[in-house]
């Protein structure tokens, strides 16, 4: 191995190098700038960033003009920051997210680089992070789970280094104790209980009964830990309790329609944000009796299996690194720290990592990113395992059990390889032409029972919609095909690390083809070209409606910087509990409100989903703008 160069400045800034052009290509250049926010979390994220700059309030997140609080609140500070440098637009939403990705692949490459004693090793796993396709596609979306990332592995950094030393110094814990405070304010209770659920099941692994393990937490600085933790946590949680206090009592649950639900208020008294936050949000939501019951679950299989999909195509090599995690061995009644090896313990405690998130979300409600926060220990596994073969490959005369296991392994990726890109070349070839002026929603089927899944309206498209995605399909059975051809001739040829950099380079093209594919399916996904539609004609008096809930249409909010939208028969999802504040701003239209609305004076633009029928509306309707199986109509017509 070349472990010469492990601490070494060219080395290292070699690495760092490639990290940074791989990540800038895919993070931070065109993918930035598009597509357009999505409606539903993207841009209703981005909405609350951009009012907390509006209203001067850090404290209290709000969308639309309505208490939001339901999130944590860093990644809203992140965003509005940027808006502030930068303004309220696109590429500044995007940027804490694309930053966030950049410190989690550095952060992986110095783990790898000294967990595995080789620069290689640090290269792979920061590579095999900047190019899987889960972190990719989520950091397209405004949601805080990457940066959960960071913080989880910074946590565990510090421990890992900690480990090493018979007497842990102040710094490690106090490091480990603001990474769990950061992702708390991130995440929530998750941000402090998997990284103390991880080290202790460490510890319970490598010590020799319950007095060692006591003896090293309390080397681990726990009380001055706990004061750093707490002087970084408790504040914003203290301010908006005494903002958001309790109003009357939490009521009671109730057993309605095959599910528990709370009883809606009344009397104009809500719970305090202290019984939302944490009970309501995060404890009953595990449970899956969070109220209101507007959210669904991913299946547990289909959870467990979107992993191989999101560590794509590196997942071809999990088991193998899984394999070398010594979890019989740790689980032996004598074991002791002294039992493992340090590269086992490493092993390990990237194990347990890994199994952690998987396994607590087994049990509750799940979306298919919460499988994000065991990515990066699987990379670092991956990673571990791939510099071995490479090693061994570059060492040996005679081929070995690692070099053999990866000329499998590259033959079952060109087995894959083949199936997927004969897939996309048929798609590609037999997609229908689509005319300039027909509108890809108008081609989809619909299948509302896949909507659980953030990109479930992707299973929408059918052969007659394919031809809208003939470049990025294309581009995709070229790169899928070539990558795992190359990759086997090498690997045949016992040049395990030149197939590894261009598998590397195949991904980054698939990446490139997703993004487009995405580009092209935004308008289904997106109201942006509405908003674009009717900025010039709109006037600060005239009224917007969003006809269903507010997320549906959310992106009309955010770059039409509009936090009045009125809401026809949506008072749900995430609007719902804050309009039951007394300070909530009627928004909420019944069909007679909007009938009185559309007949008066002022001009109201009416968003709707077309596959939902509005009420009847008295007077002319106007048709302004469609795009993406949206419109928005209008009681006047256009001036232009």
């Amino acid at each position: 191995m070349d472990t010469t160069e492990l601490f070494t400045r060219p080395g290292v800034s070699r690495n760092r190098a490639i990290l940074i052009a791989v990540w800038f290509f895919l993070y931070a250049s065109f993918t930035l700038l598009t597509p357009p926010l999505l409606d539903d979390a993207d841009s209703v994220h981005a909405e609350v960033a951009r009012e907390m700059l509006v209203r001067h309030d850090w404290t209290t997140l709000y969308a639309n003009g309505i208490r939001y609080l339901e999130k944590a609140p860093l990644h809203y500070w992140l965003m509005a920051i940027s808006f502030k440098i930068f303004g309220p637009h696109t590429a500044a939403a995007r940027l804490p997210l694309a930053l966030a990705v950049l410190a989690l692949a550095l952060a992986l490459e110095s783990f790898a680089r000294r967990a595995f004693q080789t620069t290689r090793a640090g290269l792979y796993a920061a590579l095999i992070l900047l190019t899987s396709f889960g972190i990719f596609i989520f950091s397209r979306i405004n949601i805080p789970d990457i940066l959960v990332c960071v913080w989880l592995t910074l946590a565990l950094y510090a421990y890992w280094l900690s480990e090493r030393q018979p007497r842990p110094s102040h710094l490690l814990s106090w490091v480990f104790a603001a990474a769990c405070a950061l992702n708390v304010l991130t995440k929530g209770l998750i941000g402090i209980v998997f990284p103390v659920l991880i080290v202790l099941l460490h510890l319970a692994c490598t010590r020799r009964n319950l007095r060692t393990i006591l003896q090293r937490i309390r080397q681990l600085h726990p009380v001055s830990s706990a004061i750093i933790f707490f002087a970084i946590a408790a504040p914003w949680h203290i301010l908006i309790a005494l903002a958001n206090p309790t109003q009357g009592h939490p009521g009671h649950l109730a057993f309605m329609h095959g599910h528990w639900t709370v009883p809606l208020p009344t009397d104009g008294n809500v719970h305090g944000w202290l019984w939302f936050y944490f009970v309501n949000e995060q404890v009953l939501r595990y449970l899956n009796l969070r109220v209101p019951r507007d959210y669904d679950t991913v299946p547990l299989a289909l959870f467990w299996g979107l992993m191989l999909i999101w560590l794509m195509p590196w997942s071809a090599f999990i088991f193998k690194a899984l394999s070398r995690v010594p979890l019989r061995k740790a689980l032996r009644p004598r074991v002791s720290v002294r039992t493992l090896t340090e590269a086992e313990s490493t092993r390990l405690l990237l194990g347990i990592w890994a199994a952690v998130p998987m396994i607590f979300f087994s049990f509750s409600t799940r979306q298919e990113y919460y499988v994000l926060p065991s990515l990066p220990p699987l990379a670092l596994l991956i990673a571990g395992w791939l510099t071995d073969e490479a090693d061994e490959a570059e060492s040996f005369a005679v081929p070995n059990l690692l070099v053999r296991s990866g000329q499998r392994i590259s033959i079952v990726l060109l087995v894959l390889g083949a199936i997927a890109s004969l897939a996309a070349g048929f798609f590609a070839l037999h997609g229908q032409p689509i005319g300039p002026n027909i509108d890809l929603a108008s081609l989809l089927k619909q299948n509302p029972g896949d909507y659980a899944l953030s990109f479930g309206h992707f299973l929408d498209l059918d052969t007659r919609a394919m031809g809208a995605f003939e470049r990025p399909l294309i581009l995709t059975a070229i790169v899928l095909f070539g990558g795992a051809l190359t990759n086997w001739l090498l690997r045949r040829n016992y040049k395990p690390h030149a197939a590894n950099l261009w598998l590397t380079a195949a991904a980054i093209g698939f990446l490139v083809a997703a993004h487009m594919g995405l580009q092209t399916f935004a308008p289904v996904l997106s109201s942006y070209h509405l908003a674009e539609a009717i900025a010039p004609q709109l006037h600060p008096d005239d009224l917007i409606v969003i006809h269903g809930e507010y997320e549906a249409g959310s992106t009309l909010g955010f770059y039409l910087q509009r936090n009045d939208i009125h809401i026809l028969n949506g008072r749900s999802s995430n609007l719902w509990y804050g309009s039951f504040f007394p300070d909530a701003p009627h928004i909420f239209e019944d069909n007679s409100s909007i009938a009185l609305e559309w007949a008066g004076v002022r001009r109201v633009f009416l968003w709707q989903d077309l596959s939902d029928p509005l009420p009847n509306l008295p007077g002319e309707t106007y048709l302004i703008a469609q795009s993406g199986g949206k419109e928005i109509l209008s009681n006047h017509p256009s001036p232009y």
